[in-house]
């Protein structure tokens, strides 16, 4: 059975500079993994080029085993879902009709039931008819996941979706994603804290200026070396009862 995406060899640029240095990265279906890395590393735009967003200077990227750019537009959206960074939502619309987005597919009846669905799962079921830019930033954020749950795709790609939430929002938006890949979807994610990404992610890549610096399983990726290299700080691995988490600080000179 093919990766829900595969990519390999990914070289980009963006606005004449180059983003992405030979990067390759794979996510399956039932596995959650993370892309880390320090802010231009690279890793929005290793999402977006992946999706057939960004185009490769070389390389190639591949959805359920398919180049991407051989895809229609329909044929990606049903492949992959996409929750961009950007939050903006031009108009006030009710939080069930941008959650129903996701689900142009389906007849209106259907779409709405979908969406109401999803937007219970991110604990927002009593906003449902509230408009979008009358809701805080966090939840329109959660209106956004709720909207990438609706498309039902097997691949879900998701930058940064804890982004600007509190701590309890934060773990829900994990849960469900990590309950996504346990039914048998494909996520990938991108996120700055490195304890929500020890928990929750199956497999970790961490970017370093546009190439790979470290693949794997938590540990096995994100080792002092690597931490230093690419984040400029010292870590120690620790074991709580909720979980490990790891213990950073800054890198003295």
């Amino acid at each position: 059975m093919s990766a829900a995406l595969e990519i390999h060899g990914a070289v980009a640029s963006v606005g004449g500079r180059r983003v992405l240095n030979g990067v390759s990265l794979s996510a399956n279906a039932g596995e959650v993994v993370g892309v880390l890395g320090a802010n231009g590393a690279g890793k929005t735009t290793l999402l977006r080029a992946a999706l057939g967003l960004v185009p490769l200077d070389a390389g190639v990227a591949r959805l359920a085993g398919d180049d991407v750019r051989r895809l229609s537009v329909a044929e990606r959206a049903h492949r992959a879902g996409y929750l961009p960074q950007e939050r903006r939502v031009a108009w006030s619309l009710p939080a069930w009709r941008i959650a129903a987005l996701g689900a142009v597919d389906l007849p209106d009846v259907k779409a709405r039931a979908t969406a109401l669905q999803a937007l219970d799962r991110v604990g927002l079921s009593p906003l449902a008819e509230r408009g979008v830019l009358e809701m805080s930033g966090g939840e329109r954020a959660r209106v956004l996941v709720a909207r990438l749950l609706a498309t039902r795709a097997p691949l879900l790609v998701a930058d940064e979706p804890v982004a600007g939430l509190d701590p309890a929002a934060q773990l829900l938006i994990c849960e469900v994603l990590r309950r996504e890949a346990a039914v048998g979807a494909a996520v990938i994610l991108t996120v700055h804290d490195l304890t929500t990404a020890v928990r929750y992610c199956d497999r970790l890549v961490v970017l370093e200026g546009g190439a790979v610096a470290a693949e794997g399983a938590p540990r096995d990726a994100l080792t002092p070396a690597v931490l230093a290299r690419a984040f400029g700080v010292s870590g120690e691995w620790l074991e709580t009862p909720a979980g490990p988490l790891i213990s950073l600080e800054t890198i003295r000179s």
